[in-house]
Parts: structure tokens; C-alpha cells; sequence
């Protein structure tokens, strides 16, 4: 592609092809415009899940740390990781993994892809302080207790906020 300074040649193209055609220059803006717009939701979408992700690791240390015995088999291990993510999800969703699957058969991916970005800010804080309640010696069930307590209040704090309202596009 031949550049003159920051004007390439195809830029050179479309404004000719527009001033020779106005519906044609409606159609290239309405068309970057709904690209812009898709590229949006997916990046924001993949952002907040991926801060998620990020601190997961966190959180599955603290397990591997303190939670999980020697001498147990791979499904006994993996049993103990799906055990406490169903700790976070039952304190955020007030459900596990398995009962929102057979709530929502038709539904790809998990509970956690179908979180909003309040869901899946305080997700993130719930990995962080749960790993910090398992490095303190804290029982599950005192664990869930709390989680939920502070997912309460999270919640409200975070669906409340007109800075979050702005970042989902409800001004």
C-alpha cells in the first residue's frame, strides 16, 4: 500500500468513492461505526472476564497451598478447586456451577461468562479475600458466610454507582 505521510492510498480511495457517492460514504461510516461499536463489547467483555481470570490464580495458590492435602488422586484434587469456586459462585450467584448448567442447558460457557461487570468486579474481589480467609485457617462454611456478606455489600455499592452505570452505557 502506497502511504504519503499518514494518508494511505485506500483512504485516498473511499473519500473519492464517497464524494462520487453520498450513500456510499452513509454506508462506510454506519459500517465502521457497528465494527467500532462490536470491537467495543468485546473488548469489554473480555477485559472484566479477564480480570477474573488474573486473580483466579490467587486464589487457586491459597487452595493448593492449604487445602489440599499429599497423596490425593487428580479427581479428588479437582474436586477440592470445583468445592471452592462453588464457595465464590454460591456467595455471588446463590447457586454452584452445576446447578446453573442444568438451569440453563442451552447456555455455552459457565456462570461466570454470563456475569455482568459488577458480577464480575466483586468475583474478583471474592478470589482475593476467600484466599486470604484459607491462608488465615478459615473453615469453608465460615468462609461462605462472609463472602456472602461482603457480596451484599459489593453489590449494592457497585450496581449503584454511576461511574459503573457509565462504563456498561446507562447514563
Amino acid at each position: 500500500m502506497i502511504t504519503t505521510g499518514s494518508i494511505e492510498t485506500s483512504d485516498i480511495a473511499f473519500e473519492f468513492e464517497s464524494w462520487i457517492s453520498p450513500k456510499f460514504k452513509l454506508y462506510l461510516i454506519k459500517e465502521f461505526q457497528g465494527l467500532k461499536e462490536a470491537e467495543q463489547k468485546l473488548l469489554g467483555w473480555d477485559i472484566r472476564r479477564n480480570l477474573a481470570k488474573i486473580n483466579y490464580r490467587i486464589h487457586t495458590d491459597a487452595i493448593k497451598e492449604h487445602l489440599i492435602p499429599a497423596e490425593l488422586s487428580r479427581v479428588q484434587i479437582n474436586n477440592i478447586y470445583a468445592s471452592e469456586a462453588d464457595v465464590l459462585n454460591m456467595a455471588l450467584f446463590g447457586k454452584t456451577a452445576k446447578q446453573w448448567r442444568d438451569e440453563n442447558p442451552q447456555d455455552k460457557g459457565n456462570i461466570r461468562d454470563h456475569a455482568d461487570m459488577s458480577q464480575l468486579v466483586c468475583l474478583s474481589n471474592l478470589e482475593n479475600l476467600n484466599a486470604h480467609l484459607i491462608n488465615e485457617g478459615a473453615k469453608q462454611s465460615d468462609r461462605l458466610v462472609k463472602l456472602n456478606q461482603i457480596t451484599i455489600h459489593q453489590m449494592r455499592l457497585l450496581t449503584m454507582d454511576s461511574g459503573v452505570k457509565r462504563i456498561k452505557g446507562k447514563r
